[in-house]
């Protein structure tokens, strides 16, 4: 065979292959010269997928485009006009005991971290949307793999979509950082120049430097390796403690005065306790300071006690428990309601229970951390789409064929950046697909629709949803989860749902004062439309400012700034100036993310909402947080 034919026959294999793992098909069933859409449903999204696929395994500077393709002969075509060799092929088969190795390293590590078994895992599967192992479990997997290669655990690795990509980055940093010295040593890698110096079995510790110009984010002291497991606490401390002495971190400051629009804080970072505009409080209607709150909640202290003693089904169960659920229930329009501990033991014992092993829960990217814990505990396949309804779309395409249930998990409103599902379109897909669907309404129940019941009622789609699941927490000003569904999935939940069975309830009183927030939640409308005049009136300011506020469409308002160090320090600017508001950084955003999160309220008056847009201006040009303010709000600086 020439060696032309022998670069074509190489080029025709590698493109097949990489089109049968990208569409599941068999090798053997991809005809070189049948339709891509017409006879096999290859769609354009699925060959863009594959051309980028190409285009990293051939490392080609040009990235292969999808004009003119129609046929896997097109794609070998446009290859071998672009000059891929049979060389190039020739000089990955020269080192396929190498790579092989690596392989099978990152296979095991990422077996090892995310619970898949090895012969799971594929190359060209993406990590978060086909193999569902989110960021914290891959960084933690990549913090073992850096430690297997005897590479710099400090080294940051660029983020890898698919294994393929995992590979690729690790076998760079191994040539470039150890070079042609690297190589097979008693079946395990080695640097025979390193060697000479160390000893092979020695324990190399991680210890993480923090001074004025430390970098690291939050993100660096997960899967920190050391034989001692409390030795990231000690890390981390170090860490914590120089950025509070920068006045950078300042969570879990304690009240000294109730929760309002303006609040009296003691300031850990001055040693001084000091009144703050409070923009940090999910107190969305202003009902957790309500006398009628209160004094129902003193009442049923006074009746029933100051806790349970026993979980639910045993001798925990209250008669406010019971009008709770009823209540809620008929506020969300649903058959039945079952309270939980907490909305977070809701996520994770509603999920865990529905599904299994043999099910597939399609999950939000940016969804909460309960959602995804659920999917964890639950044992389902989790597929992670990127927060986009398109990428949904996709994934569920994928698996349509899927013998197994199917839920759909989403938020109704997104905890860190504000914006609402669209959940219309939602229903139509997981209705295409036969899949059920959970909206966590945590921040839309008492801030969406006309009576402040949440995510459905803002759609017009009450009853629609299978399962909508809230906490008590925010707007309703209590404590505790619940989830609302049909009569037998809540029974079903009764019994199966380890952290309602398990766990003992929110206490009588707590009962008593959210089903004292219900009541006045309906009985006061104003409250919603106030916090709606409110959020208008901020958000508008804001974006005449130039800040960047995504797609916020609720009483969760991000500033986002995307620099961690930025952020903290604009944080701290915001803070210095007297408003208390969040700042965001991994976990709570992906590390570039990082964010200010302004919560508004009903109670917030336009003085306050004046004096923070003020404030946030100020810090801003301190900092260097790009706006570009004009003549038009120069008012609201002198106000």
């Amino acid at each position: 065979m020439s060696e032309q034919a022998q670069s074509h026959h190489a080029i025709t294999n590698v493109t097949i292959k990489t089109f049968a793992t990208l569409t599941e098909y068999a090798p053997e069933q991809l005809d070189t010269t049948s339709h891509l859409e017409n006879d096999f449903g290859i769609d354009s999204i699925a060959l863009a997928e594959v051309m980028a696929a190409l285009t990293k395994e051939f490392a080609l500077e040009t990235p292969l485009t999808t004009q003119g393709v129609e046929t896997i002969s097109d794609v070998i075509g446009k290859l071998s006009a672009l000059g891929v060799q049979i060389a190039a092929q020739n000089a990955k088969e020269t080192s396929s005991v190498d790579v092989d190795w690596l392989k099978s390293q990152v296979y095991e590590v990422v077996s090892e971290f995310s619970g898949y078994a090895t012969s799971d895992l594929n190359d060209h599967a993406e990590i978060e949307s086909d193999l569902g192992i989110d960021s914290i479990t891959i960084v933690s997997a990549q913090g073992e793999l850096l430690k297997r290669l005897n590479l710099p655990e400090s080294t940051t690795l660029a983020t890898a979509k698919t294994l393929a990509e995992l590979h690729a980055t690790l076998d760079a940093l191994v040539k470039s950082h150890h070079g042609d010295a690297w190589q097979f040593e008693g079946g395990a890698r080695a640097n025979n120049a390193e060697a000479a110096t160390e000893e092979s079995n020695e324990e190399k510790v991680h210890t993480i430097e923090v001074g004025d110009g430390d970098t690291r984010t939050m993100r660096d002291f997960v899967g920190l390796q050391h034989p001692d497991l409390f030795h990231k606490a000690r890390e981390f401390k170090t860490f914590y403690e120089r950025k509070k002495e920068q006045q950078l971190f300042w969570y879990g400051m304690p009240l000294e005065t109730p929760c309002k629009n303006r609040a009296v804080i003691f300031d850990e970072t001055t040693g001084q306790s000091r009144e703050f505009l409070m923009f940090g409080s999910n107190s969305y209607l202003g009902l957790s300071n309500h006398p009628e709150v209160i004094a129902a909640i003193q009442d049923a202290a006074g009746s029933f006690g100051a806790t349970n003693t026993g979980c639910r089904i045993i001798a925990g169960s209250n008669v406010l428990h019971l009008e709770l659920e009823r209540k809620l229930a008929k506020l969300k329009g649903r058959e039945g309601c079952i309270v939980y501990p907490s909305g977070y033991s809701a996520n994770l014992g509603c999920i865990s229970a529905l599904t299994g092993k043999n099910d597939i829960v399609f999950t939000d990217a940016i969804n909460h951390m309960s959602i995804q814990d659920g999917i964890k505990l639950s044992g389902a396949q989790r597929k992670i789409y990127n927060h986009s309804l398109t990428s949904l779309e996709k994934s569920l395409a994928k698996y349509a064929d899927h013998p197994g249930g199917k839920l759909i998990v989403t938020d109704g409103v997104f905890s860190m950046h504000g914006d609402v599902v669209d959940l219309p379109r939602l229903m139509k897909l997981a209705e295409r697909y036969g899949a059920r669907v959970l909206v966590d309404d945590a921040h839309s129940t008492g801030v969406l629709g006309k009576t402040g019941s949440g995510t459905t009622e803002h759609f017009n789609m009450k009853g629609q949803v299978d399962i909508e699941l809230g906490t008590m927490s925010k707007a309703l000003s209590g404590l505790g989860g619940f989830v609302c569904a049909d009569g037998d999935v809540v029974d079903f939940l009764r019994f199966y749902s380890n952290s309602y069975v398990f766990a003992a309830t929110i206490p009588a009183h707590v009962a008593a004062g959210v089903i004292a927030s219900i009541d006045i939640m309906l009985r006061e409308p104003e409250r919603l439309t106030q916090l709606w005049d409110n959020i208008y009136y901020f958000r508008t300011m804001l974006l005449q400012a130039g800040f960047d506020l995504e797609n916020s469409d609720s009483a969760i308002v991000p500033i986002v700034v995307g620099d961690d160090a930025k952020t903290l320090a604009f944080g701290r600017a915001v803070r210095a100036r007297g408003m208390y508001c969040q700042t965001v950084v991994f976990p709570g955003v992906s590390v570039g993310d990082a964010r200010l999160r302004i919560s508004i309220t009903s109670e917030h008056t336009k003085q306050d909402l004046d004096e923070a847009y003020a404030i946030l201006v100020e810090a801003a040009l301190e900092v260097g947080v790009p706006i570009s303010f004009g003549s038009a709000n120069s008012h609201q600086l002198k106000a």
